[in-house]
């Protein structure tokens, strides 16, 4: 993630995903990435090219690890509406 003051505006990115928004804090421009990210992936999600687009803008899984601290800076996080689950299609987590 990113943000940058421009004008009057805080402009929020995350280039990995060419995901844009803005805020006139820059809280605020965080918190519409957040959703922007948010409206994005749930979008690809239903349309079934979430896999494809990640993949396509490089992620690998990763379960269970977390970002160094002097890494964190770099970070959004986005809560998600998906489930996953173990073999025996029970829900897992949220």
């Amino acid at each position: 993630m990113r943000v940058r003051k421009k004008g009057n505006w805080f402009i929020s990115s995350c280039s990995a995903l060419d995901v844009l928004s803005q805020g006139r804090t820059r809280e605020e421009a965080e918190k519409n990435l957040a959703d922007a990210l948010y409206s994005f992936l749930d979008s690809c999600y239903q349309t079934g090219t979430l896999d494809k687009v990640l993949h396509d803008a490089g992620f690998v899984g990763s379960a269970g690890t977390r970002p160094s601290r002097e890494s964190a800076a770099s970070y959004v996080s986005v809560t998600l509406p998906f489930e996953i689950k173990n073999s025996s299609n029970h829900a897992i987590a949220h």
